[in-house]
């Protein structure tokens, strides 16, 4: 049996025992997550379902194998002649991901425990994020009086 499922903006081909790495989902390494967003569903000598634009009922239970970044990648920008250069590197986060199993039902898995079981959340964007910083940085920090340097002694001639 597999599954099309979707995460991060992404579709998969998934079936049981696959690894996939996906964007950041919350969880920690060893918990079991559910992911909802189930497309279509197919067995082999069947017809497949597909959702319209979800399965009804349908859930694929994954297992958080990995928290991590992926690799960076360079972003260069240049403009020609008007001596202009920027460089910036981006590490994407990724949770990998082993697929317990597939249930059309949505009925979880006897091997997951129910406590672990959990529906996948999408990382927080940063976005959000910018609006407390923003607040935090506009508030002024206690100033510290500036010590006075001592006065120079001027020399007189003789």
């Amino acid at each position: 049996m597999f599954a099309v499922i979707q995460t991060g903006g992404k579709q998969y081909r998934v079936a049981k025992d696959d690894k996939i790495v996906v964007e950041k989902l919350a969880g920690e390494a060893g918990s079991v997550v559910q992911v909802g967003n189930v497309l279509m569903i197919g067995e082999e000598g069947k017809a497949p379902t597909i959702g319209a634009p979800l399965v009804e009922n349908a859930a694929v239970f994954a297992e958080v194998i990995e928290q991590g970044k992926a690799d960076k990648v360079l972003v260069f920008k240049k403009k020609r002649r008007q001596n202009y250069r920027r460089t910036k590197g981006h590490r994407q986060e990724q949770t990998i991901l082993r697929i317990v199993e597939v249930s059309p039902t949505g009925s979880k898995p006897k091997a997951v425990d129910k406590a672990k079981a959990e529906p996948a959340k999408e990382a927080p964007a940063k976005a959000a994020d910018a609006p407390e910083k923003a607040a935090a940085a506009k508030t002024p920090a206690a100033k510290k009086p500036a010590a006075k340097k001592p006065a120079a002694k001027k020399k007189t001639e003789e």
